[in-house]
């Protein structure tokens, strides 16, 4: 079976696989602040692309989490894979199921950057967080994170590598929902957010594309970074997945990069776009 949709998948998404989303961007500035301290700037001087408030009409845009990170952390930066892999697998989305993405007067996907005390992260029923292992977040940003999750809201985290990051960001994420009430399990593959469109047999390991590329490896620290399964937090109240982490891996290099290599582009996008549509598709049914 997992042969069967992966060559069906593999057929939609392959015309377009070197054309999507080569447009020029049309960048918005837009200023976020900085730390009042002024310990971790918010590359204030990035320009981002994203749908202003007003804009936002009902209809699905993928929604970044902007956040600033802690020069003690373990990773890139909230902007890793920004804009492609945001643009791309919405696109994809539009592809392979029915649910109206907003567009832009040339067809391409809308998408949302917020930071997590902007008001614009109650209009997201889905938000993706990346390179999670250096975010820092204060009372205020993990306050209103805990309230968007418990209100419905879905959080996924990726591209975290290796147990340093991935004990930085339970050092985050327990500000956000405490250990106590809110454990982090991990998610069998029998779990219903890996059917909701897709029968998903396995999470793969994902690389960045240059490791995979020049190196044929997927496990970007080596014996650090084995391969783990997913994992989430889930509301005790209904069961619901609030936050889906997957680590050890890196979709969003699947989903920013898969022009690059048609090799790649097999192995890794097209499962990777499976997962992507199973996940916000859960998150916006539960």
């Amino acid at each position: 079976m997992r042969e069967r949709w992966t060559r069906a998948l593999a057929v939609v998404l392959a015309g377009t696989a070197v054309t999507l989303l080569n447009g020029q961007q049309s960048l918005v500035q837009t200023p976020f602040g900085i730390d009042p301290l002024g310990r971790f700037p918010l590359a204030q001087s990035r320009a981002v692309d994203a749908a202003l408030p007003e804009a936002y009409d009902g209809q699905f845009q993928f929604c970044r989490l902007r956040f600033r990170n802690a020069a003690d952390g373990d990773g890139g930066g909230w902007f890793v894979d920004y804009p492609r892999a945001d643009e791309n697998l919405s696109a994809r989305l539009m592809e392979v199921t029915k649910i109206a993405i907003g567009q832009d007067r040339r067809g391409r996907p809308l998408h949302m950057v917020t930071t997590a005390s902007e008001p614009l992260l109650m209009l997201c029923p889905f938000i993706m967080m990346t390179e999670p292992g250096g975010a820092f977040l204060d009372q205020e940003e993990a306050a209103h994170l805990r309230t968007y999750l418990l209100k419905g809201g879905f959080l996924w985290v990726d591209d975290s590598w290796g147990g340093y990051a991935w004990n930085w960001w339970r050092q985050q994420l327990a500000f956000i929902l405490p250990g106590g009430e809110y454990p982090v399990v991990d998610l069998p593959i029998d779990h219903p957010l890996f059917r909701t469109l897709f029968t998903i047999e396995r999470v793969p390991q994902i690389p960045n594309v240059g490791l995979w590329v020049g190196q044929r490896q997927t496990s970007e620290r080596g014996s650090d970074s084995p391969e783990t399964p997913p994992r989430a937090v889930l509301d005790p109240r209904t069961g619901r997945v609030m936050v889906f982490m997957t680590h050890n891996t890196d979709f969003g290099d699947a989903y920013e990069e898969e022009a690059v290599s048609p090799d790649y582009f097999r192995r890794f996008s097209t499962v990777a776009y499976a997962v992507g549509a199973d996940v916000i598709i859960y998150a916006m049914t539960h």
